[in-house]
């Protein structure tokens, strides 16, 4: 559970029921230490808050309750009143999104699930009647494809200490659809000719073949990246950092918004993720893919999380 103790020191220890649930979705289920990280603060949000509802700790601010000694007895007498005024407790003070609401209730429903199925610890679960609030569908907002080529000619031209490293990520990005932590993550041992394995979401692994742009790209960067100090732990890291390591996620994404407001886009409206949407919008609308091979392409557990790009080609419906 090493990846669970690096908190901030307002984050409070979690108690043993939640120490062993953030264990078994780490070690079983086999979670992303995103999502762990996530489940883990909204489960200390709901129980501070929980604490101070029912008198306890009320002269500390929320985010310094100490939910440490929370016990079964406690767990065993949540209600679904109790969820249902956390819930509006959110959309009061925090003005939270329907999204975000959603997010919280699915970490409240996997936690007391985990207690009332794997474990057996309590009687009732409170959250199995507990509704997720509906969410709209949008469409993914994308760069179109002169936008796309122009910030490839903007990198091209620029002036930057690692052009070729810049480049050949926003190729990747642009050609592949990758997520932010699979690109991050990429080694060169993962490179076999024209294709690239990922580790994408729930630790699942895919191939990407790339193509002739691709390949150039990582031609030219591994020439630049052969003269680069690497210190020896990112001896196989593909995207090495300024320092020598394995370049970080918030590093790719302060150089993406770098080159993107260079190439005069607004980066309010778009951001790296907004990158894998461009991919596989261009893939639908361009490459004539398959929505069954864009959905392995992109590593959709789903083909419905893949739907979202079918609105955009309204010429194949004219």
């Amino acid at each position: 559970m090493s990846t669970m103790h690096a908190q901030p020191h307002s984050m409070s220890a979690p108690f043993p029921a939640l120490e062993d649930y953030l264990a078994y979705m780490e070690a079983i289920q086999g979670r992303s230490v995103l999502t762990m990280k996530e489940y883990h603060y909204d489960l200390q949000l709901f129980f501070r808050w929980l604490l101070q509802r029912r008198g306890q700790q009320t002269d500390r601010p929320l985010d310094e309750v100490d939910i440490s000694r929370i016990d079964l007895p406690f767990i065993k007498a949540v209600r679904l009143s109790d969820c249902y005024a956390f819930l509006s407790w959110l959309v009061r003070e925090r003005q939270a999104s329907a999204a975000t609401r959603a997010r919280k209730i699915a970490a409240l429903k996997s936690f007391f699930r985990y207690l009332k199925r794997k474990r057996d610890l309590i009687d009732e679960d409170p959250t199995y009647e507990l509704e997720s609030p509906r969410l709209g569908k949008r469409n993914p907002r994308h760069l179109s494809l002169e936008e796309s080529r122009g910030l490839l000619e903007t990198i091209a031209a620029g002036q930057s200490t690692f052009p070729a490293r810049d480049y050949c990520i926003m190729t990747f990005f642009l050609n592949c659809g990758l997520r932010l932590s699979e690109l991050c993550g990429i080694s060169v041992s993962n490179i076999r000719e024209d294709t690239l394995t990922v580790i994408g979401k729930g630790n699942k692994e895919r191939t990407i073949y790339l193509n002739s742009a691709c390949m150039k790209a990582l031609r030219d960067y591994l020439e630049e990246r052969s003269a680069y100090k690497i210190r020896p732990a990112a001896r196989d890291a593909l995207f090495i950092s300024r320092q020598g390591n394995r370049i970080a996620p918030a590093t790719v994404q302060l150089l993406i918004k770098n080159w993107m407001q260079r190439s005069g886009l607004d980066t309010k409206r778009y951001s790296t993720h907004k990158l894998r949407h461009t991919a596989a919008t261009l893939m639908y609308q361009y490459g004539h893919v398959d929505i069954r091979l864009l959905q392995q392409i992109l590593g959709h557990a789903s083909v419905s999380t893949t739907e979202i790009y079918t609105h955009v080609d309204d010429q194949r419906l004219h």
